[in-house]
């Protein structure tokens, strides 16, 4: 395990608090899934994580029993736990996924009546995409474009579609290791995020679903399309 990642830990161990919980733990370790920190086949050591975010060995098992059943992790006997690997089956289900929970909640934002949509975390994540675009940090990029994504479903109100779209993420950015030059595949869809907030932002729901359809559609084929490439 790479000393960048065991320092992002440590800066996490301040978020635990006094009263830590294997549910904490599980958040942090899910938002460093999301963020690309750990990559699919990664094996998780259980000293030096639960060292650099001061957790018992029993904590740290128990979120990584959460994260196993998230599909997140996975357990090899007598090797310990691994981050998942997807296979493009996983790859074709989060898109089918990704279709219904999106688009609907764009769907929603048509049916009258409606109040004027927060997209406060939509506008963060492009702005953020912008930034991490112009110092070309693709892992950044990456990240803010997760970040747009989680915030065009909270468009919905549903506490349970959020926790549900978090796990979602922390998936697909396993996918996204697949792809071996990380700016040619996330660079594309920077401008394709600000052209649906700017149709949302003129009251154009409809017509920002389009673009979301088209705009999933397209990333799953180019995914799908490497995972093919790399099993020749």
């Amino acid at each position: 395990m790479s000393d960048n990642v065991l320092e992002e830990l440590s800066e996490d161990r301040g978020r635990l608090g006094r009263t830590s919980t294997a549910e904490r733990v599980a958040v942090i370790l899910r938002t460093r899934i999301i963020e690309g920190g750990f990559r699919p086949g990664m094996r998780l050591a259980e000293e030096e994580i639960g060292n650099a975010l001061g957790i018992s060995r029993n904590t740290l098992r128990e979120a990584f029993r959460l994260l196993t059943h998230e599909r997140l992790l996975v357990h090899e006997l007598n090797r310990g736990m691994f981050v998942r690997k997807l296979t493009v089956e996983d790859l074709e289900d989060l898109y089918r996924v990704r279709r219904l929970v999106e688009c609907a909640a764009l769907r929603q934002l048509a049916a009258p009546p409606c109040p004027p949509p927060d997209m406060t975390a939509m506008e963060t994540a492009v702005a953020a995409g912008r930034r991490a675009a112009a110092e070309q940090r693709w892992r950044d990029l990456g990240t803010a474009n997760m970040h747009f994504h989680q915030g065009l479903v909270e468009l919905a109100g549903s506490p349970r579609t959020d926790e549900m779209m978090r796990g979602v993420l922390a998936e697909l950015r396993l996918v996204f290791h697949v792809m071996e030059n990380p700016r040619r595949f996330h660079e594309p869809y920077l401008p394709r995020n600000e052209q649906i907030l700017r149709t949302l932002q003129r009251g154009d729901a409809p017509g920002a679903e389009r673009l979301l359809a088209v705009y999933l559609d397209d990333s799953r084929h180019q995914l799908a399309e490497e995972y093919a490439r790399q099993l020749r």
